[in-house]
């Protein structure tokens, strides 16, 4: 009875030993289960705050130097093949364009210049001209003047003339005229007196004595 109940109560012990090392077990698993997962944890976002920036590892130097280089390298080879030249060629094109510009607004200048000095001159050369034309019009107008004034006297002298000629006979025929009447008043008045018959001549005679 004694050894049943030692061996019961071992076997009793061996049980909750068995039992308390499987419980034991159970979390040391699960804890190994949960460490992977803490584990990624920590690299998915542990990482970026404990870890290092990779353009600033010093590990990836030689990488980067070596990107920088071809990418450097390439750039120029670009740069000088390709845009440079065409950069050059627009830009020559633009500077050919804007001094042809200049060139032909410099010649329009220069034309206008001209054309202003020849309308300058040409205004002075008609005001000198139109000054010229007008003293000789005003000369030749006084020559003609002149002229026509003195055939004008001329001619009003050549009629005076004439009409002091006709005049003079007018008067000397009047005056004739008057001797006569004269003589015959005279005659008649002298044979009305009584005095006898008296010619003419004899009346003219004594009216010119």
């Amino acid at each position: 009875m004694s050894q049943s109940t030692s061996a019961t109560t071992v076997e009793f012990q061996v049980a909750e030993e068995a039992t308390t090392t499987t419980e034991g077990a159970a979390p040391a698993g699960e804890a190994n289960a949960a460490a992977p997962a803490t584990t990624e944890g920590t690299e998915a976002h542990g990482g970026e705050h404990h870890g290092v920036f990779p353009p600033l590892d010093s590990k990836t130097f030689p990488s980067q130097l070596f990107w920088l280089v071809i990418f450097f390298a390439a750039l120029y080879v670009l740069m000088s093949k390709f845009a440079l030249p065409r950069v050059s060629a627009i830009l020559s094109k633009r500077k050919a364009r804007i001094d042809g510009d200049l060139a032909r607004a410099q010649a329009l200048k220069n034309e206008t210049e001209a054309a202003v000095k020849a309308y300058e001159k040409a205004l002075s050369d008609a005001r000198s001209n139109a000054n010229d034309i007008a003293r000789e019009t005003r000369e030749a107008v006084t020559r003609d003047v002149d002229a026509e004034s003195h055939k004008l006297d001329e001619a009003l002298a050549k009629k005076v003339s004439a009409a002091e000629s006709k005049i003079a006979a007018s008067k000397a025929k009047a005056l004739e005229a008057v001797e006569d009447i004269a003589a015959e008043s005279a005659a008649e008045i002298v044979a009305a007196l009584g005095g006898g018959k008296v010619t003419k001549a004899a009346i003219a005679k004594a009216l010119k004595g």
